[in-house]
This record gives C-alpha cells, structure tokens and sequence, in this order.
C-alpha cells in the first residue's frame, strides 16, 4: 500500500510474503501508478516489515524503474536505530578529535565565529547566524543552522558532518549552495556534506562515511 504525507512517500511493506514476491508487487503497483505520480521527487519511507540495506536498495531501484518517481532519501522512523547511530558517529568523531587536538567545546551562537588551521570537531550546536571556517573537514557534534566552509584552502574533499544538518550555507572548497532562512531539516539523523559532480550534496550517514574523515 502507498500513502503520500508531507514527509513523502510512505509505502507499507507485506510482512508475510516472500521478498521477490514484495518486489513484482512493488513493480505491479508502482507501474499502475505512474501515471498518477508523475515525474517526482521525494523521500520515501518503508514500513510494515523489517528489511536489509542491500533490500532497501532494490525496492527504491524497482519504485525508479517503473515509474517517474525519483528518491530523494529514505526517512528511518526507527528511533532506537537512529540513537544508536548517533552515539556511535559521536564515539568516533571524539576518538577522532583527540587524535588531532582539534575540538572546540561549546555552541557557536549569533555573530559569533570560529577558524581552525585543520579540521575541527564541535562538540555544540552552530546557530543561525554563527560561522565555521576550516581549512580541513568541519564535524558539528549537534545542530547546524549556521554557515560553514569546510576545505577554505581550496580543498573539495573536505566534509562536513553534522548529528542536524539544517544549515544556513554550506561551502566546501570553492563550491557552496545557499539553502535560506527556512531553516528546515536537510534530513533525519547524522548528515554529511561533500562535493559531488561540481555541487555540494548531502546524504545520511553510513558506514562508509568513516573512510572520508581523514582529519589532520
């Protein structure tokens, strides 16, 4: 079953079936629709059954290849798994932090601003209206909501993680994008921030985000 809220797309799962018999009716179901839905993008939520990452990749393959629906993202609602990420991204970035002696303690508020020669661990939030500059990576170990600029050296393999990304600008090298005073969530949970194809992209945190953080 499918069901549009303002969050996005959410698409509830039979818990009893097979997975190949989950997919043909995901194809069947999106195919009946396409038309309905159209060229969209957004983000997509999975219920009703619990299901791998490798599972997750070919429900959203089979969504794009039968019909016009591009997934932005997909929201986890799973609360205990999203606390428990965020305690293992702050373990790692702290084990990080005290390798390098780049970490400031505290939350950066309005018109205040802080510059590292390296990169930099915040343990605090960055506020409207406050700014980070580094000449390395830039990890907010809780909300970002000011301006950041990651790799000022001119460095696009810089990132910038935050436990909240809803940032005012976010600058890496000589790229950036604007997202405005909306203030809103870029998503749920840890986010990083890379350049990707000549553009500043952000996505939710995995694994594999570790092999990015080459702090020095």
């Amino acid at each position: 079953m499918i069901k549009s809220s303002k969050s996005g797309m959410s698409v509830f799962l039979d818990p009893d079936c097979t997975f190949d018999e989950l997919l043909a009716a995901i194809a069947a179901k999106f195919r009946q629709s396409a038309r309905f839905w159209g060229n969209a993008q957004m983000a997509l939520i999975l219920e009703g059954r619990e299901i791998t990452a490798e599972e997750e990749f070919r429900i959203v393959n089979t969504i794009t290849e039968n019909s016009g629906i591009e997934v932005l993202c997909l929201i986890d609602q799973d609360a205990n798994r999203i606390e428990r990420c965020e305690k293992a991204l702050n373990q790692k970035l702290m084990e990080l932090s005290h390798q390098t002696g780049q970490f400031y303690k505290g939350s950066l508020h309005r018109g205040e601003s802080l510059e590292s020669e390296a990169s930099i661990v915040i343990i605090g939030d960055v506020c409207h209206g406050a700014r980070v500059t580094a000449k390395g990576n830039i990890i907010v170990l809780g909300e970002l909501r000011g301006s950041v600029h990651a790799g000022v050296s001119g460095n696009p393999d810089s990132v910038v993680v935050a436990l909240e990304m809803a940032p005012l600008q976010i600058r890496i090298g000589d790229y950036g994008c604007h997202y405005g005073d909306k203030r809103h969530k870029l998503g749920r949970g840890p986010m990083i921030a890379n350049v990707e194809n000549c553009s500043i992209c952000v996505k939710p945190v995995k694994k594999s985000v570790f092999n990015l953080l080459n702090i020095n």
